[in-house]
């Protein structure tokens, strides 16, 4: 199924009043899709700012992580992560610490992994950037498998009007609070969204689903 057959599907739905069928069928698909292309951003940035820094052996030596990461032997990756973050120097310790973390995700421990993002965002060495990331991080493994004050906890202040990450902020948010029953609060968070100009357009476009939904069943801006 592509994007637009998705999205008119869903939009049928609504206009039919269906909103708790579509949460049964959708559910699970809206707040995966939002992770994937949230994470996707978060991947891309984290990959042009370890570009920005490679150099000599502790740059091969991430590369080759990376790709085992990739290759998916996880188990060799976090080994290689950790001989990175004990012996290398400058921000190649503090981006081993943060794909181990992913890795541990992609393995299901979603625990482990909140804890390695937490103690990133809680580096004071650890540059301001990646300690952003780490707990917009946190914070979208928690919408699956926190509270909503979980995930407010470690995302809230990346929300501001001027923070470039205050998309993924509070479209984590939204969802979370969606999740949780919090109906008026998620509609804040995606209306936030739909009205901020500068917001990625597939940000935006699901904002709007979402408030369609939300308004269906009863929930009012």
């Amino acid at each position: 199924m592509t994007d637009d057959s998705f999205f008119r599907e869903v939009q049928e739905e609504i206009r039919q009043e269906k909103a708790k069928a579509l949460w049964d069928r959708y559910g699970a698909v809206l707040i995966g899709l939002a992770v994937a292309i949230v994470l996707a951003t978060i991947g891309f940035v984290a990959y042009e700012y370890w570009r920005e820094m490679r150099s000599g052996s502790a740059g091969d030596a991430f590369g080759q992580a990376l790709q085992l990461a990739r290759d998916g032997k996880n188990d060799e990756a976090l080994a290689a992560l950790k001989q990175i973050e004990e012996n290398a120097h400058g921000a190649y310790p503090v981006l081993a610490r943060m794909r181990a973390a992913t890795v541990l995700a992609e393995k299901g421990d979603a625990a482990a992994a909140v804890a390695a993002f937490d103690a990133v965002a809680k580096d004071s060495s650890a540059d301001v950037a990646l300690k952003d990331i780490a707990r917009l991080r946190a914070g979208l493994l928690l919408v699956d498998s926190g509270s909503y004050a979980d995930v407010a906890d470690r995302v809230q202040t990346l929300a501001g009007d001027t923070n470039p990450m205050r998309s993924a902020a509070r479209e984590a948010l939204g969802l979370s609070a969606w999740k949780e029953g919090k109906g008026e609060e998620a509609m804040k968070h995606f209306e936030q969204i739909a009205n901020d100009d500068a917001a990625p357009q597939d940000a935006r476009q699901r904002a709007n689903l979402m408030i369609e939904l939300l308004r269906s069943s009863g929930i009012k801006s």
